[in-house]
């Protein structure tokens, strides 16, 4: 534009006047009937410049507007996908929190159940801890009752040892004051006392008699076991098991008071009948001493003779005890029966007694 510009507005030097006048270089070209070649070329690269230029704008418009149309349809498309994502992000969201919800319920219930069973397990052991100590306390309870028993029942028995102890020394006093008997001192074990009869010297003389003395409710077979093992391992042919009354002794140890077992002869008597039963068996142990200490297992007719005098001795002493006490209760009779008769006399009213004349002729009369 401002070459063009500069074109129609040079002036030169007109050839005609010689520069007389001045005249445009268009109006001098147009008086000689000459084109302005450079004047079209010039309007045909404007024409061409515009057209290019047009063309350009027109391809720069239609590639934006292709650019509008594409950044369109691909914004279209974004928003589109993002929508759908926002969708699928929103449907995920809302299962994420139904999800979450569930899941909070669901740990809700499980906290409510492990609270409950926890309540429920400590409710269980605080009562187990009030059931234990209520077993505690009657523990406790029966404990001190126990004590109390253990306690009375060490007084008993020290009682009952007490009086265990003095029976056997009242029992070693009174077999010390038997004629021809000896006995040796209270043994540590393995029995009680070892009797035997003496020599006019004082020698014990065989056999020796091992004592075991039982004071208890009823004797059982293993006390005879116990005294046979005693008696055997201090080699002692004779056993007695001395019991302080007859209902100690079972109705087999009086149907068999004298038998032999192991190898010992054993003798089952009481305090009372001790003494007449060694007087019994005085003879057969004589015999014994002279013959050997199986004399009895070679004559199995004396041993049974001997249980069977035994037997007659204990029924003749029932039958005495049952007469002791017939008289008993007849004299205890006849003394009650003479102060019931002697109080009737007392009370009866006194009358007068005829004289002796009178009654004898009331006699001559009759």
């Amino acid at each position: 534009m401002t070459t063009e510009a500069s074109v129609e507005t040079e002036t030169i030097e007109c050839p005609l006047c010689s520069g007389a006048g001045k005249l445009k270089r268009t109006e001098v070209l147009d008086r000689h009937g000459v084109k302005d070649f450079a004047r079209v070329a010039q309007l045909s690269a404007e024409e061409a410049f515009r057209l290019l230029q047009q063309k350009h704008t027109l391809d720069h418009q239609t590639a934006w507007a292709r650019f509008e149309a594409e950044l369109t349809k691909r914004t279209a498309e974004i928003e589109q996908r993002h929508r759908d994502e926002l969708g699928t992000l929103g449907s995920r969201i809302r299962e994420l929190e139904s999800t979450a919800e569930i899941s909070g319920k669901q740990k809700a219930l499980e906290v409510q159940r492990v609270r409950a069973e926890l309540e429920g397990r400590l409710r269980s052991e605080e009562l187990e801890k009030e059931r234990a100590n209520r077993r505690a306390e009657d523990h406790q309870r029966e404990i001190e009752h126990l004590r109390e028993q253990s306690s009375s029942l060490e007084a008993e028995l020290s009682k009952v040892a007490r009086i265990g102890k003095r029976e056997e020394i009242d029992f070693s006093e009174e077999a010390r004051a038997w004629a021809g008997i000896c006995v040796s001192e209270k043994l540590p074990r393995n029995g009680d006392f070892i009797l035997a009869y003496r020599d006019p010297s004082g020698t014990p003389l065989e056999p020796r008699m091992l004592v075991d003395n039982k004071d208890k409710a009823v004797i059982c077979e293993g006390d005879i076991g116990k005294l046979v093992r005693d008696a055997r391992e201090r080699s002692i042919p004779v056993a007695i098991l001395v019991t302080r009354e007859e209902a100690q002794l079972r109705q087999i140890d009086k149907d068999d008071r004298w038998g032999c077992k192991d190898g010992i002869w054993v003798l089952r008597t009481t305090r009372q009948w001790f003494p007449r039963d060694l007087d019994v068996l005085k003879p057969l142990f004589e015999t014994m001493r002279v013959q050997g200490f199986d004399f009895l297992e070679k004559n199995a007719v004396i041993a049974k003779e001997v249980r069977r005098t035994f037997a007659d001795l204990d029924r003749i002493e029932n039958e005495l005890k049952k007469a002791t006490k017939a008289i008993t209760s007849a004299s205890g009779l006849v003394t009650k029966y003479r102060g019931r008769l002697q109080g009737l006399c007392d009370n009866a009213p006194a009358r007068k007694m005829p004289t002796a004349s009178c009654g004898v002729a009331v006699i001559n009369r009759k």
